[in-house]
């Protein structure tokens, strides 16, 4: 029966990780993934894009119902499949395990620790307006903070979600600052474009697009569902409350730039948040700005370590890696994923050498939200071929729902298609060269 078949995959077995993640450590992590670096630097292309302050915060709201949708329909999948591994896990029992393995493949080899090399690169970047830094420096700083999040996350779970805690309180903070300083205190008022300013006016869809990459995250609380205390209500509750929180701040967080900067600038500028709080605070303003950004992005890479390791560990445990007896271990003292951990710091650390980290995880992302959306219309294979599966939460207002999400993804699969198709097909070829190795791999079992 398909129902006992997912009751009973990999992740029963002995070798788990201990449960000890709660709901709040759940939101944070969904909260602090999501708020990275583009609530700084995004809101230009934003503005520039949708041709007015309006129609630009009009952006931010459609980005954050389109990823809503995505986000309800996936909380119930992963409600039903409460299992670490997240979307590797959902495609491996909807779609079947060739789909799965090509998405694991492309995570484990190149976007996790590509995403993690690009975050800590950034970081140390930021860390230059503090401490000046040779471009080699940087590096070892990068590869430093790599280091130090997959220790604290390989002695401890616990540790590594608490981490996620704080560096997401204090996040939010410099950013709740500026937005009610910026609502109370602003003077620009730039809620229309003033007669002589131009925009590039590329389109509401252009700019809803870029709105949608700085809400890009949030799924990664559904690969560690096996080590949340209440997995089945948590995970549910955890990604809803967080893209609420995450979508609130988006929007008055714009709000408050438009308030506080004139639109002018807002559009020229490729670094308007900290423009915001030079105003409000003065040359100190940059600098209070930057120490967000270095805790933003800080808080960015311990969850995508931590959630990103998930996923050779469950394919591993599935045995659908090279080596997977070896990635697959738990380690006995502390509970944790620790030849995992150690396999993905060392790629990202090889990419941070390499300076290759932004051009693999560009040339990935395409390839990410076709399977990204296969996993949101998984909803309908789970509703009519495994009925019998208990579901703790259901989508509200379904088929509705589950559809704009499906069309929000293939926007962005379309749309990338055509503005990048070079890329996105390399994307394609670097995902097929998978096949191979999962014909070896199977052949072996």
């Amino acid at each position: 029966m398909e129902t006992a078949k997912i009751l009973n995959t990999a992740n029963n077995s002995p070798k788990t990780l201990k449960k000890e993640i709660g709901l709040l450590e759940a939101i944070t992590i969904v909260i602090g993934m999501v708020i990275g670096s583009g609530i700084f630097f995004k809101p230009s292309i934003v503005f520039n894009n949708a041709g007015s302050p309006i129609m630009g915060i009009l952006a931010w709201v459609a980005g954050g119902v389109v990823t809503m949708a995505s986000a309800l329909t996936i909380a119930e999948i992963a409600a039903a499949i409460p299992k670490s591994g997240g979307i590797f896990i959902y495609l491996k029992e909807l779609y079947g395990e060739k789909w799965a393995f090509l998405f694991g493949w492309v995570q484990t080899v190149i976007y996790v620790p590509g995403a993690s090399a690009a975050l800590a690169i950034v970081l140390a970047t930021q860390a230059t307006n503090f401490v000046p830094m040779t471009p080699i420096q940087q590096k070892l700083f990068a590869i430093v903070m790599i280091l130090i999040i997959t220790t604290a996350n390989v002695l401890s779970t616990k540790l590594g979600s608490k981490i996620q805690f704080v560096a997401t309180i204090a996040k939010l903070i410099p950013i709740i600052i500026i937005i009610a300083l910026g609502l109370i205190k602003g003077t620009a008022h730039s809620f229309s474009m003033p007669v002589g300013a131009t925009a590039a006016g590329a389109g509401f869809g252009a700019a809803m697009l870029g709105t949608l990459w700085a809400y890009d995250g949030w799924v990664g609380v559904v690969n560690i569902a096996g080590e949340l205390k209440n997995p089945k209500k948590d995970i549910p509750k955890s990604i809803i409350l967080g893209l609420t929180v995450i979508m609130i701040v988006y929007v008055l967080f714009n709000l408050a730039l438009i308030n506080i900067v004139p639109i002018t600038a807002v559009l020229s500028s490729n670094k308007v948040a900290s423009d915001a709080a030079t105003v409000l605070f003065g040359k100190s303003g940059s600098l209070f700005i930057t120490a967000g950004i270095l805790i933003s992005i800080f808080g960015a890479l311990n969850g995508y370590l931590m959630t990103g390791v998930r996923i050779p560990f469950a394919m591993a445990q599935d045995k659908l890696l090279p080596f997977h007896k070896f990635l697959g271990k738990v380690n006995e003292k502390h509970t944790t994923p620790l030849n995992a951990f150690v396999f993905e710091a060392v790629l990202a650390c090889l990419y941070v050498f390499s300076g290759s980290f932004d051009t693999l995880t560009d040339l990935v992302v395409f390839v990410l939200w076709i399977f990204f959306t296969m996993a949101v219309a998984g909803i309908f294979i789970l509703r009519t071929k495994h009925k019998d599966l208990v579901r703790p939460y259901k989508v509200p207002f379904y088929p509705i729902v589950p559809l704009i999400g499906i069309f929000g993804g293939m926007y962005i699969v379309m749309s990338t298609l055509l503005t990048d198709t070079r890329k996105a097909l390399i994307g394609l070829g670097i995902t097929l060269i998978g096949l191979p190795v999962y014909w070896y791999i199977t052949k072996k079992k």
